[in-house]
């Protein structure tokens, strides 16, 4: 299907690049996604730490406590709704949740709107992010999955990335509010009308691979299933997809804690806002640009030893921020964390696609990231209680070592679900 392969009754093609300028289109899209989240990687955490004077960590975290729930409940809606849908209906509607978030975030008064804006951004993030994740996959058929999740993550990670340094210079030179967040406004209006005028929809593409799609070895996998048969597929029946539904957890664990206590322990250490900025957006950076090759080696070698090497990889980068004590040391934690990211990511959500049947597959993905982004409140709210009781090294071992097991899980219960492996 590199070429485009064409359903006979639709006349619709599949592939990358017979669908070649919607395919870009959505990659834009996307990075307007991952710039929303980017805003607050530096700011945040120094803002409720000054701002509003948050001594303990828990606390401090409950933003992302908030915006992990409410993103992963709304990642499994989106799934649903999408099959149910369309796709662009549920991508326009999570660019209008986008739109005040911004602006709580620049004149909330207290922490409690500033938890609020996160959960906006929740929806926001569960709507758009998983809709742009699916929309991708319909296009592109089962040929180049990995390569199409590659792109789909990079350009998330790297305008993350990308914000997150520009929103700590902003911070660095006019104050944590206002001026970081208007980038923010910025990005919310771009995707709207992007995702409003120029944005097609494409369930009818997955309808046309379902019209190609051999019938499946396993009876569990067939068309016709509930939602709740699927969820119990996807979390627990199925040992690829249970395999990558737990990595895909401990995964944003590990995220949520990059997110909300790394800043933390850096400035604990006397690094300036420039520097935890440059910190802050190292591990995306490195993240976002490896997936581009990441995504297409799976498609090469398979999906299962990169995902295995990936979280192996974040446990030894995990380790090396506790040990650490300077910026130099913590930079190439940064720079391990985000390669070991760059494995695992785009490959878990391609090997999603490979198991799932095209006629449930969005739902799959959305339980899948139900799962993956749930692990944004367990962080949060694991590494703040052990960071209270413990102290902030003692939390960044505790994750190192649970992301070491998700990897042996991985090797242990996780078939290859490549198709041509």
């Amino acid at each position: 299907m590199t070429a485009g392969t064409t359903a006979p009754s639709s006349g619709i093609q599949l592939g990358l690049r017979a669908n070649i300028a919607q395919f870009a289109l959505l990659v834009a899209v996307n990075a307007l996604v991952g710039g929303m989240l980017g805003q607050e990687r530096t700011v945040l955490p120094l803002l409720a730490r000054d701002a509003f004077h948050l001594s303990a960590y828990t606390a401090a975290l409950t933003y992302i406590v908030a915006f992990g729930a409410t993103k992963a409940i709304t990642n499994f809606f989106a799934g649903t709704l999408s099959d149910r849908y369309g796709r662009k209906p549920v991508l326009v509607a999570g660019w209008l949740v986008a739109l005040p978030v911004p602006v709580l975030l620049i004149w909330g008064p207290t922490w409690g709107w500033i938890v609020f804006a996160n959960v906006l951004l929740g929806v926001n993030q569960g709507l758009t992010w998983s809709t742009t994740v699916i929309m991708k996959i319909d296009l592109v058929g089962p040929a180049r999955r990995g390569l199409a999740m590659g792109f789909n993550e990079a350009s998330s990670y790297v305008a993350l990335a990308a914000t997150a340094l520009a929103t700590g210079a902003i911070a660095a030179h006019w104050g944590l509010r206002p001026a970081p967040f208007l980038l923010g406004a910025a990005y919310a209006a771009l995707a709207l009308g992007l995702s409003t005028l120029a944005v097609h929809e494409t369930r009818g593409h997955a309808r046309a691979e379902a019209a190609l799609h051999p019938a499946p070895s396993n009876p569990d996998h067939h068309g016709e299933l509930t939602t709740g048969q699927i969820a119990r597929i996807t979390s627990i029946r199925d040992k690829a997809l249970s395999a990558a539904s737990q990595a895909g957890m401990v995964n944003n664990l590990n995220d949520a804690l990059a997110w909300g206590i790394f800043p933390l322990l850096f400035a604990a250490h006397g690094l300036s806002v420039a520097q935890i900025g440059v910190l802050a957006a190292l591990y995306p950076a490195i993240w976002g640009f490896g997936q581009l090759f990441t995504g297409w080696w799976s498609d090469r070698i398979g999906r299962k030893h990169l995902i295995t090497a990936g979280m192996l990889l974040q446990a030894v980068a995990i380790a090396l921020v506790a040990i650490g004590t300077a910026f130099p040391v913590w930079a190439t934690a940064q720079v391990l964390l985000g390669a070991g990211t760059a494995l695992v990511y785009p490959t878990l959500l391609a090997a999603i696609g490979d198991v799932a049947h095209p006629a449930w597959r969005a739902r799959s993905v959305g339980v899948y990231r139900l799962w993956r982004d749930g692990g944004f409140a367990v962080g949060a709210l694991l590494s703040g209680a052990l960071a209270d009781v413990y102290g902030l090294t003692t939390a960044i071992w505790a994750v190192a070592a649970l992301t070491a097991v998700s990897g042996l899980v991985v090797a242990a219960r996780m078939y290859e679900t490549h198709p041509r492996t």
